[in-house]
């Protein structure tokens, strides 16, 4: 990975004048955002901006973009928002930075019209700034460059389809065709493992057969056109597998009968030594009919300029000659990046693109969804869903998204508010995955508020994003009425009876904003009993009159120092009678796990607790997973023996059917972890249950 100091240097070296402060601040927040998130490979996540960041340097990128880069996926993947971007990094970093996020969210389904309008909004909008798409397709090639991590087989072949589908032919369609070939080949690699590694052999006996072949058919050109007054710089390589590959297929030959496998190029001084070279070149070797293509006088819409030519060489094989001059060459290999590269450190950000003028004329005259597909080949996104609201508002979700998820989409507060959802007219549970197509009217209560069991299922940023808030929110309060509840035992031991101007002295004393702040102190045990009562009243602990603390009972479990809030764990739902451990993490409370929760994986930033549960331990929640027979009378069975067995239904979910069975997951009050085993094993000996087991 870039370390900061050399991410810096990249960019002053072509760019003296970048803001590097700025790039430095960039560099910080993206790893403090991303924190703790892993990529597949193990690397940090922050690793993978800052080398989509390094990808971007090499294209002598501004700095705005390289701060982009950086920052492209905080939005998306991490608290972050919009609005503290810009705060930070100024309107045009937070605007580039929203328009990654946006091209991320756009899914052209051809289920619906209104995907073409989105579509339409979209490419407008990149009309006027190209940087966002050169942002996306360098996150597309570093991921291609990782992809091999990744262990799931259908997802790596997921993300190559895509990539071959949409973002080669996007890197194409801007002029990017080393992006382009990059792309293309990693793809192929992973789409066609063994047509690639035949390609590839056969590529490596030819190489060690002909020795060097390229390098010398190479000087041989170079010595030509020099031998008539032409400087060039003549490069040799051999074409990459997938292009191959795709000529085997379109000519339906094999590899021995593909001729032109190596292809040359000859970059000159200028225009005219281009048409010089050409005369040069077909002078001495005999041109294959047909094979002769002249870009220059007639570009392709995508800005590319180049002549192309094919000759049998004296080897008596065919191959092919690019000639172009050296600014073809930049816009060749980096496309429309060229456009913003700096030169003598100026930006030339040209922002007329006549692929997009070409897109967008498709979009107002395409008949159908699918022709629109069919021509643009932007179907961007196969992992987005789109859902309407009751008055036929198009929303954008991925996949898996819930009406909860659909919910904070809309607006915060309906969000926060949401009850129940109907689904096309259906009220289902709130944890149900939403499909394409779907209508979904929130049912709302003023009285609600965000529950943290939300969190198990929600799965956009914005969502988990506000129940956090929410919930952390919620926690503080209750810390607080813990911290109250020891004070006031603390109060008690004074010597003497204390006055309301006292605890306004304490505060300031101790350094405290507020009564809450103090409240929240003395809860988290970041001030001592002996600390407040100093405070609150100078030399009180140094009489004898003090009285002894007391036994607190607020907490049941054993392992805690008094006084320190802590909540049990919604992700496994530990109950008396579980081995448990405690994650403390800097200003929070503690979290209190089962010994064997998969979330423990995540708490290697935290301190270990190790606990017990208490003698006074009253119960708690557990949560089952039952599968029971589709016929009448089987739920009231399941609560039948809940209630012979002193259990009380918190709430039951419908998450699968199949015809003949469906599956619940069902909170229960149970006293202990026996009390559980009684009530699963009374439920498996039930005829209409099929399984029941703890989640």
């Amino acid at each position: 990975m870039l370390r900061q100091y050399e991410l810096v240097e990249r960019v002053k070296s072509y760019d003296p004048d970048a803001d590097e402060a700025m790039l430095n601040r960039a560099y910080v927040f993206s790893m403090k955002a991303h924190g703790g998130q892993k990529r597949a490979s193990g690397d940090p996540y922050y690793s993978h901006p800052i080398e989509v960041a390094g990808i971007l340097t090499d294209l002598h990128l501004d700095d705005e973009t390289i701060v982009t880069a950086i920052l492209h996926d905080t939005i998306e993947d991490t608290l972050a928002t919009p609005e503290e971007i810009e705060k930070r990094f100024g309107k045009s970093v937070a605007r580039l930075v929203d328009g990654v996020t946006k091209l991320s969210r756009i899914e052209a389904q051809s289920e619906s019209q209104r995907a073409a309008e989105n579509l339409r909004k979209f490419l407008l909008a990149m009309s006027d700034d190209i940087r966002v798409l050169l942002v996306k397709l360098a996150d597309r090639l570093h991921n291609m460059r990782t992809l091999h991590f990744i262990e799931d087989v259908e997802k790596r072949r997921r993300i190559a389809r895509e990539t071959m589908d949409i973002y080669a032919p996007l890197a194409e369609r801007i002029g990017m065709y080393e992006f382009m070939i990059e792309m293309q080949t990693l793809a192929f690699r992973e789409l066609e493992p063994d047509a690639y590694a035949s390609i590839a052999k056969r590529l490596e006996q030819l190489h060690k057969g002909e020795g060097d072949l390229i390098e010398r058919i190479a000087r041989g050109i170079k010595a030509h056109l020099e031998a008539h007054g032409v400087e060039a710089e003549v490069q040799g390589r051999e074409k990459h597998p997938y292009s191959i590959w795709r000529k085997m297929a379109e000519r339906h030959v094999s590899f021995e009968q593909l001729s032109d496998v190596m292809a040359f190029r000859a970059i000159v001084g200028s225009v005219e030594d281009c048409y010089r070279t050409l005369g040069l070149v077909h002078q001495r070797w005999p041109v294959v009919p047909g094979r002769f293509k002249d870009f220059i006088s007639t570009p392709k819409r995508n800005g590319y300029r180049t002549i192309h030519t094919t000759v049998i060489h004296d080897e008596q094989m065919r191959i092919e000659i690019q000639i172009r001059d050296r600014d073809m060459h930049a816009q060749a290999e980096h496309g429309f990046a060229a456009h913003w590269a700096y030169k003598e450190g100026k930006a030339a950000a040209r922002t007329q693109h006549p692929w997009i003028s070409d897109l967008i004329e498709i979009l107002e005259h395409a008949g159908s969804a699918e022709e629109l597909l069919e021509h643009t080949r932007m179907a961007m996104y196969q992992d987005r869903i789109f859902a309407f609201t009751p008055k036929g508002e198009l929303i954008q979700l991925p996949k898996g998204a819930t009406p909860v998820d659909f919910a904070y989409a809309v607006h915060t507060d309906l969000g926060d508010q949401t009850v129940g959802a109907k689904i096309n007219g259906r009220v289902m549970p709130l944890r149900t995955p939403l499909d394409n197509g779907d209508q979904v009217e929130i049912l709302v209560s003023k009285a609600q508020h965000p529950q943290p069991a939300w969190l198990s299922f929600v799965v956009t940023g914005k969502a988990r994003a506000k129940i956090r808030r929410f919930v952390k929110s919620k926690e503080r309060e209750e810390t607080v009425a813990l911290g109250r509840k020891i004070f006031d035992e603390i109060v008690q031991r004074l010597p003497n009876p204390l006055g309301w101007e006292a605890i306004a002295e304490a505060l300031r004393r101790l350094h405290l904003h507020d009564d809450e702040a103090l409240m929240e102190a003395i809860a988290l045990k970041r001030i001592d009993d002996v600390h407040v009562m100093e405070a609150l009243m100078p030399g009180s602990t140094g009489k004898g009159g003090v009285k002894p603390p007391p036994q607190r009972s607020a907490i049941s479990i054993k392992g805690l120092t008094p006084g320190v809030a802590f909540q049990l764990a919604q992700c496994c739902h530990p109950i008396p009678g579980d081995r448990i451990v405690g994650l403390r993490r800097e200003g929070e409370g503690i979290e209190v796990h089962t010994i064997g929760c998969d979330q423990l994986a995540d708490g290697v930033d935290a301190d270990w607790v190790d606990l017990a549960w208490g003698d006074e331990s009253d119960g708690g929640t557990a949560r089952l997973c039952i599968i029971i027979k589709n016929e009448p009378g089987s739920l009231a069975s399941v609560a039948g023996v809940m209630g012979a067995h002193g259990a009380n239904i918190v709430s039951m979910d419908q998450t699968g059917r199949d015809g003949s069975f469906h599956t619940f997951h069902l909170d229960i009050e149970v006293h202990d972890v026996q009390h559980l085993m009684r009530i699963l094993a009374a439920l498996r000996a039930t005829d209409v249950v099929s399984t029941a087991e703890r989640l």
